[in-house]
């Protein structure tokens, strides 16, 4: 709440419109640039550990070193902050499964299925705040569409690669559920008092093998 009313004042003493429409601004030289990819560092660990809705300006700049101001200076709003992170998460998951996709080309569902619950589990655990963030309820409803129609065609189009191919519509479905597979295998590893849970996630991982074998 105070990270809100900070973030209200500073609105109102800059003049400017508070239903007017605001934007990241870009830094300009390299100590702007420096502060800025720490501020988005310490944005993933605070929306990692606390979640989005409890994650605070306030927090975010004090995890960074950071005065409030220099926050705001960049990032006016926590939407925009956790916008900007969301899109590079994007970005570079979409990047690792065009990646992905030479080294997977003509391989059987079970190799595949291996290669795949590997990869995108590993880049899930890597970057905890991704879920938590494409899970936020104020992200633009059009925007989180567009990202997961890409996902999920990317992850489909891998499967059509398999040998035998799997058929499109098949493929498509099959993307979903691979997605919901991996953050749950996500979820799981983040339970340290889980017991078996290595067990576990390797019984997800040879569910997805044999169901993509199956395909």
């Amino acid at each position: 709440m105070a990270s809100q009313k900070s973030s209200a004042g500073m609105i109102a003493a800059s003049g400017r419109n508070p239903t007017d429409k605001v934007a990241a601004r870009a830094p300009q030289r390299e100590r702007g640039r420096a502060r800025v990819a720490a501020l988005l560092a310490a944005a993933t660990e605070v929306f990692a550990e606390n979640g989005y809705d409890a994650a605070t300006m306030t927090e975010i700049a004090a995890r960074a070193g950071a005065s409030i101001g220099s926050l705001y200076q960049f990032f006016p709003t926590k939407e925009l902050i956790a916008e900007a992170l969301h899109a590079r998460y994007s970005d570079d998951f979409a990047a690792m499964l065009a990646g992905l996709a030479p080294r997977v080309a003509g391989k059987p569902g079970a190799t595949l299925a291996d290669f795949l619950f590997r990869d995108l589990s590993g880049f899930l655990t890597a970057h905890p705040a991704f879920v938590v963030l494409a899970d936020r309820r104020d992200i633009d409803k059009k925007r989180k569409k567009k990202t997961r129609e890409r996902l999920r065609g990317q992850i489909a189009a891998l499967l059509a690669q398999a040998d035998p191919p799997i058929a499109p519509a098949r493929a498509e479905a099959l993307a979903v559920i691979v997605l919901h597979l991996l953050r749950s295998a996500v979820a799981i590893a983040g339970e340290d008092d889980l017991p078996h849970r290595a067990a576990v996630l390797e019984e997800l991982r040879a569910m997805l093998r044999q169901h993509l074998a199956a395909a």
